[in-house]
């Protein structure tokens, strides 16, 4: 399988409901909340595009571009954009989608970087 194939099967897409209990004072998803989910996605994929174990060493310019409502539905997307010997880079993008509209926005993106390892804990190739 080549690294476009690889980086195309291991697209990962997940949907959540927001609801009160993941929620702030001001009834939206808490931010840490969003990233937690955002990393969750990120290392799917990652795990999907390497098949092996794979570790978070950095996020990188998470822009929160609208809040999300508590009664949404959140649908996070996980893609591989860049590949390294080591590591690579898995860009999320979280867009909310009202329940009884189809009214769709792009709400958070971001960046996530992820090294494989071996059983020590020891960079290795993902290539």
């Amino acid at each position: 399988m080549t690294t476009e194939e690889r980086i195309e099967a291991s697209e990962t897409r997940i949907f959540k409901a927001v609801f009160p209990n993941t929620t702030n004072h001001y009834d939206t998803l808490f931010g840490g909340t969003a990233m937690q989910l955002m990393d969750e996605v990120a290392f799917i994929a990652a795990t999907r595009f390497a098949r092996k174990r794979v570790v978070t060493v950095s996020s990188d310019k998470i822009d929160f571009k609208r809040s999300i409502p508590a009664g949404t539905i959140v649908e996070l997307i996980g893609k591989v954009s860049h590949v390294g010997n080591t590591s690579m880079k898995v860009n999320v993008e979280i867009y909310t989608e009202q329940m009884y509209s189809y009214e769709r926005e792009r709400a958070i993106v971001g960046d996530f970087t992820f090294v494989a390892i071996d059983e020590f804990k020891k960079p290795i190739s993902i290539l």
